[in-house]
């Protein structure tokens, strides 16, 4: 169960504060929802709470597993062969996880493949989507403005040999 100001993380959508509990009637039945405001898309999302586990809604991570997210963004690229439906698969599987460690491989592997062979746009828009996502998490667990991770991660990405 979430409270009311709980910094959380929607898989596909990125990070967001639950700002609400409200019960609505839908199809004329009852529920319970988290209203959830993202603000990186500025949106607001309302989450009905018994689906929490199905849709993957979790806790931000931790300041001291940041290090790790950069470590990995860092790392080296695995070798993937697969062909680009297979290689697309996996990158939208890593990112429905809700892991912020699998969205950053994925915007490792990307931004990698983007440097050595470029993108196909559907790969160029799930590199963006995987980067707002990060971002998003980045941004309310530090707890500085999105312009700020934006800057950080630019530093990174173009320091790095990708």
């Amino acid at each position: 169960m979430f409270n009311i100001g709980d910094k959380v993380v929607y898989p596909m959508h990125g990070a967001g504060v639950i700002e609400a509990i409200e019960e609505k009637e839908i199809l004329g039945d009852w529920k319970k929802y988290y209203v959830m405001n993202i603000p990186m898309g500025e949106m607001k999302v309302m989450i009905p709470m018994d689906n929490v586990e199905r849709v993957g809604l979790r806790e931000v991570i931790g300041k001291g597993a940041v290090s790790r997210v950069f470590q990995i963004l860092e790392g080296p690229d695995e070798a993937s062969n697969a062909n680009w439906n297979r290689r697309y698969r996996a990158n939208l599987d890593k990112i429905k996880s809700g892991s912020i460690f699998k969205v950053a491989e994925v915007v490792r592997s990307l931004l990698l493949r983007e440097k050595d062979k470029g993108l196909s746009t559907g790969e160029r828009r799930m590199l963006e989507t995987a980067k707002q996502i990060l971002m998003s998490e980045l941004s309310l667990v530090q707890g500085v403005d999105r312009s700020e991770i934006i800057s950080s991660l630019e530093k990174l990405f173009n320091h790095q040999e990708i």
